[in-house]
């Protein structure tokens, strides 16, 4: 992603403003911090699990996905163990629907979930919507022993009662401004998380 210009993405709780004259507020994470929350995240994920043996990782499409692929290696690289991870799409669950385009991310290929401690992953935490969309499709596959949640981004404004477990970065912001993650096996180009914002 290139610094001064809107990206093409967004996240599934932020409005795409790309072209309404958004600009870079700062630059959240670099590569190597991204890489260190996805680290520190994966290490609180194994102490407070005893060793993440019972763990299934859920991945929110899009970018949820990609981050709990990277928490399932980080976790074998330093604990040994081949974590399971599951994609979600919760397009059809929202509580939004006929409000805007629905968007489906991709198949539902989630393991089995009965008895084990779920962590769903997303990257932003934003209103709380799409954990309660996510909270009803994963319901409907079996019952966990525990459901968590980790973030790399919690940006606050939540519409919902709804708190992250594990977070790479609580971010004050304004509700007018974006958080956009770039990953590189989704976006392209380097790892990074950015603030943008309207004309000031």
């Amino acid at each position: 992603m290139t610094a001064g210009a809107p990206a093409e993405h967004h996240t599934d709780e932020t409005p795409d403003r790309s072209g309404r004259g958004f600009s870079l507020r700062t630059r959240v994470f670099d590569p190597a911090d991204l890489r260190r929350a996805v680290t520190r995240v994966a290490h609180e994920i194994v102490e407070r699990n005893h060793g993440g043996a019972e763990v299934v990782l859920v991945g929110l499409y899009t970018r949820g996905v990609a981050l709990a692929r990277r928490l399932a290696a980080a976790i074998e690289s330093f604990e040994g163990i081949d974590v399971p991870v599951g994609a979600l799409d919760v397009a059809f669950y929202r509580d939004d629907i006929g409000l805007r385009p629905i968007a489906p991310g991709g198949p539902t290929e989630v393991p089995d979930v009965r008895d084990k401690v779920v962590v769903i992953v997303d990257d932003v935490l934003f209103t709380g919507r799409t954990v309660r969309a996510a909270l009803d499709a994963l319901l409907e596959l079996g019952r966990p022993r525990a459901v968590q949640l980790a973030v790399l981004v919690d940006r606050g404004h939540r519409e919902l009662p709804m708190r992250a477990d594990y977070v790479g970065k609580n971010l004050p912001t304004k509700r007018t401004e974006d958080v956009r993650v770039c990953l590189h096996e989704v976006d392209g180009g380097d790892d990074c998380v950015e603030l943008w914002g309207p004309p000031s």
